[in-house]
């Protein structure tokens, strides 16, 4: 395994100034170049510090570039329905300029209809928009030059300077948090990365299966393993981690559920998104507060012995796997999120690195 980092810049019930959250989100990123992490990931979030806040993830690594030495930047992801695609290759080919090889593409199409309306884009149209800019963006990375004769982008031949430094096979993943995303991650031959939401066999083996099957079908090779981010607290005290775990990664999905309404009806009329309505139907008939219990629960987290069982529990279940771990979320206190982080340093990834 290939440990990395998740930074979510979430400002939880905005009990402090953004700026805040900026600061030890990026004094994070700088210890885990320090600490020997593989990569560390950034989202792109608009609108809703509550939830997160980052509106240009390219421009964020920019300034890690120069900040950091060895660790892998990659964004987490790119939404690309919300940026032009010509734009996206020129920042990811600049950005690998100012990081030789050290930058991994990450794109995404989006689910919070707050950020499509703030956007002014039609989140009816975004399969269609992600499926043709990912495809462009993908041949523009490999040749240097930009051009499309789309249905949503029409893009006259272009060159793009300064051009791609290397190839973006094997450093290119889509986000898949449904079925159909994960199809489209695997015929587009890209890795794919999860958020884990629930438990992962009922949850996220579904969606991994139809990636790998997709994979092969289009490619006739195995793919790449998955990249899982996870909402964890390490601590030697395991009643300690659970009870941490349970109020700050309880608060995330809070936050996770207003933001998207996953609660919410829009789903069923919303083209691309009916997988969705299964989990607002799924949360009407539990309840928010055994969704929430299932979302905490699915985390890895507890004390340096639990975690590392944990993951070799997982890797039984799904296969080979990439973690990625998120420290700072729902409003921990940044020491604390620092300490769990060093631990996790300290005594987890020794053996995640032989897993």
């Amino acid at each position: 395994m290939h440990p990395g980092v998740l930074l979510l810049f979430q400002n939880y019930g905005n009990q402090v100034g953004d700026d805040e959250i900026y600061h030890n989100n990026l004094k994070l990123a700088e210890l885990a170049d320090g600490l020997g992490y593989n990569s560390v990931w950034c989202v792109e979030h608009h609108f809703d510090a509550d939830y997160s806040m980052c509106p240009d993830n390219t421009q964020l690594l920019s300034y890690l570039a120069g900040r950091t030495s060895n660790i892998k930047l990659a964004t987490g992801a790119v939404i690309l329905p919300w940026n032009d695609p010509l734009r996206v290759v020129e920042k990811i080919s600049l950005l690998d300029q100012l990081a030789p090889g050290r930058v991994i593409f990450g794109m995404g199409r989006g689910l919070a209809r707050m950020e499509y309306e703030g956007q002014r884009q039609d989140m009816n149209e975004s399969r269609e928009r992600f499926d043709e800019a990912a495809e462009m963006i993908l041949r523009g990375l490999e040749s240097g030059v930009v051009e499309n004769d789309g249905d949503f982008y029409k893009q006259p031949r272009v060159e793009v300077h300064p051009a791609p430094l290397a190839s973006f096979k094997g450093r290119a993943y889509a986000v898949a948090m449904s079925p159909d995303s994960a199809v489209a991650a695997g015929k587009l031959g890209v890795g794919m990365t999860s958020f884990i939401q629930g438990p992962v066999e009922e949850v996220h083996m579904p969606i991994i299966n139809a990636y790998r099957e997709s994979y092969r079908q289009h490619h006739g090779s195995e793919p790449p393993p998955p990249i899982l981010s996870d909402l964890g607290y390490c601590h030697h005290d395991a009643d300690e981690a659970k009870k941490v775990t349970q109020q700050y990664a309880a608060n995330y999905f809070r936050t996770c559920v207003t933001h998207y309404e996953f609660g919410g009806e829009h789903f069923a009329n919303t083209k691309g998104y009916q997988h969705y309505n299964l989990g607002a139907q799924a949360l009407k008939e539990a309840g928010m507060e055994a969704v929430t219990d299932a979302f905490v629960g699915a985390q890895i987290s507890g004390t340096p012995d639990q975690i590392i069982e944990q993951y070799h529990a997982r890797k039984e279940m799904i296969g080979p796997f990439e973690p990625l771990f998120v420290p700072y979320h729902g409003g921990i206190p940044y020491d604390k999120a620092e300490e769990s982080f060093k631990l996790m340093t300290k005594e987890v990834m020794p053996e995640l690195l032989k897993l």
